[in-house]
């Protein structure tokens, strides 16, 4: 095994503690702390940059905030000069990963990776300047491995440290079915950092014990062990669930700008600073002023309107962020957005609920009914209380709720 790193003590500057506060913001876990702050040590010493990986397995074809708290840490460590390297797990993807889950999860086919990988590569450039990453795909070394390969990286590690695995203890215990090749997945996700030679690899919380294979391997192939680092799962719009489509608290990053703007607006002033610490490019400094200044007495909705530009500006564009914010200011007051749908309608005089319905306002004449019965609609900034209301030939603006416009000319 390569022993620089344990046996020189290289000596630790104010900037290698400086980088390790970078490292260290927001995150969860970081093992082993020591090794970590020495490898940034040597690397200043040295000028050598450190390999950090990060592995994305492109399960599925959209991308929320949730997903790029770890595209964060990585910029914030290629800023300072280390090389990132974003892992396309074209090969793993094809086992699929049971972190966490207590059944199998099914392959992708290689069609789905490859659709899923290209989403997943053109979001990554919205955090990372990929220019200076190193991209790789596992299928590069996994592929040539061949079942000799395979069977030799299995010989590296014993099922009893295998079943001490959460998901897989508690569905052996429940008598639930865990299939073999199921082990071979964190065999080899920790096979990728001996063959990229990563001096630390990043992951969600749900990814520990795979990152530790990764340590494991390194070590087992005679190589300097990687450190890990485990970013904490973003509290979606509600503040206490984790970010999932499924709750329907998410945030999707081709979203546009305003409904991005105003999603990032709508979470709680206690919230806000969670999402500063895990997604914000402010400097710790930084957001600890702004939040001593909310502290005494400034306006939290200040804060939360950098955030939501900040936001919606890397996902889109500053110009499509000022916008955003002020079609969020118009929205507040009751004011009409500057661009809103056309819509044209026949069957004059039409119904409100229909009219709802057919300029795909509501998605049934049930719930547009609903939706007025509760005040939520408006015509030409008049709230509609009579659900028989019958409409004219003419043309009028209709909103409902705080975000729906439509501009409808009926004949």
């Amino acid at each position: 095994m390569n022993q620089e790193l344990v046996t020189k003590k290289w000596p630790v500057t104010d900037a290698a503690r400086a980088a390790l506060a970078v490292t260290l913001r927001g995150c969860e876990e970081l093992i082993p702390q020591e090794d970590w702050l020495q490898k940034l040590a040597r690397s200043e010493a040295t000028g050598v940059p450190l390999r950090i990986k990060f592995g994305l397995d492109p399960t599925a074809p959209d991308i929320h905030l949730g997903h790029t708290v770890v595209f964060s840490k990585m910029k914030q460590l290629q800023d300072l000069g280390h090389l990132v390297i974003p892992l396309i797990g074209d090969f793993t993807t094809t086992i699929g990963d049971p972190s966490g889950r207590n059944s199998t999860r099914p392959p992708l086919t290689r069609e789905q990776i490859e659709a899923n990988a290209k989403t997943y590569f053109d979001q990554l450039r919205t955090v990372l300047d990929v220019d200076k990453a190193e991209v790789r795909y596992n299928s590069e070394w996994s592929d040539p491995l061949g079942a000799r390969g395979m069977i030799q990286l299995a010989a590296k590690y014993t099922v009893a440290r295998m079943m001490e695995r959460n998901d897989f203890h508690e569905r052996f215990k429940s008598g639930t079915s865990i299939s073999v090749h199921e082990f071979l997945y964190p065999l080899m996700q920790g096979y990728d950092s001996v063959a990229l030679k990563s001096d630390l690899e990043l992951g969600g919380t749900d990814q520990k014990f795979n990152l530790l294979m990764g340590r494991h391997l390194q070590a087992e192939y005679g190589q300097e062990p990687q450190c890990i680092l485990t970013m904490p799962l973003l509290e979606g719009l509600d503040g206490v669930e984790k970010m999932s489509k499924s709750k329907n608290n998410y945030i999707g990053v081709t979203e546009e700008a305003n409904t991005m703007f105003a999603k990032v607006m709508s979470i709680s002033d206690v919230l806000m600073w969670r999402w500063f610490t895990l997604l914000s490019a402010l400097s710790t400094e930084a957001i600890e002023k702004l939040k001593a200044e909310v502290a005494g007495g400034r306006n939290p909705r200040d804060a939360k309107v950098m955030l939501a530009k900040e936001i919606t500006a890397r996902f889109h564009s500053t110009q499509a962020a000022d916008a955003a914010e002020q079609d969020f200011v118009n929205r507040s007051k009751g004011g009409v957005p500057d661009e809103i749908p056309e819509v044209a309608l026949s069957g004059a005089p039409l119904g409100i609920a229909q009219l709802l319905k057919q300029a795909n306002l509501a998605p049934s004449t049930s719930e547009a009914n609903r939706l007025i019965e509760g005040g939520g609609v408006r015509v030409d900034s008049s709230v509609v209380s009579d659900k028989g209301l019958k409409l004219e030939a003419g043309t009028y603006v209709v909103q409902v709720g705080k975000r729906k416009f439509a501009r409808v000319t009926l004949a």
